[in-house]
């Protein structure tokens, strides 16, 4: 028996309880990234971890559902700038070393992707997680396919910050506003774990023993791709 998630329902649902009603054609690619991932690695694991990986991504790309620098911005460069610009009048209180800047290489290790990967030390990390050379191309950090195995790897195996979803949500354990800590202590925690119950909300799984029901899934993320 093979189980897949309703995707009908789960782009319905997360439509309406947390875009506003529409969902474009970049958001539904992102979350079906996700999906696809999840489907083809880790079908069984814990629905909560796939909810809170969402949650995750909404939060850290400011609801776009696609890898982002930080800051948003369209380039390296513009993000360094913004990010001195922020740096120098104060508003960085927490950055000991400005982990942007370009190293004599002249690469740079700010926030990339889908979580927001910063520090050479986690593209060291997640290269060797991943199998990808974030080291050699940071910038690969903002492709999709890439952006996903960091994100969901990175938070089941708890590189970012030594926590990892099987400590916050397990048999026993139901700590949605902990998870934070698994990316970034514990800023915006009671907004995440908000995100978190809400994309649950939307995983639904079916039952797809034949390929009547195989064809119903494909032409339903068909549907979801298209009209969002």
């Amino acid at each position: 028996m093979v189980i897949h998630i309703d995707r009908s329902f789960f782009f319905a649902t997360a439509r309406d309880a947390l875009f506003k009603g529409r969902l474009d054609q970049p958001q539904v690619e992102g979350m079906t990234a996700i999906l696809d991932f999840w489907e083809a690695r880790m079908p069984d694991a814990d629905p909560r971890w796939l909810a809170y990986i969402l949650a995750t991504a909404f939060h850290e790309t400011a609801f776009t559902m696609q890898p982002v620098r930080e800051t948003l911005a369209a380039t390296d460069a513009r993000a360094v700038e913004i990010l001195e610009n922020a740096y120098a009048s104060g508003k960085l209180t927490w950055v000991k070393t400005p982990y942007w800047r370009p190293d004599a290489d002249g690469k740079c290790w700010l926030g990339r992707g889908l979580v927001q990967l910063t520090h050479k030390r986690n593209y060291e990390a997640m290269s060797v997680l991943t199998g990808i050379d974030l080291v050699a191309e940071p910038d690969r950090a903002m492709e999709m396919d890439a952006a996903v195995s960091i994100l969901i790897e990175g938070m089941v195996q708890g590189s970012f910050a030594n926590h990892k979803l099987a400590d916050h949500l397990n048999d026993t354990t139901d700590d949605w506003v902990n998870a934070r800590r698994i990316v970034n202590g514990t800023d915006r925690a009671e907004k995440l774990a908000g995100y978190g119950k809400t994309f649950l909300a939307a995983i639904r799984h079916e039952e797809t023993p034949g390929p009547f029901l195989r064809l119903k899934a494909w032409l339903a993320r068909g549907i979801a791709r298209v009209f969002g």
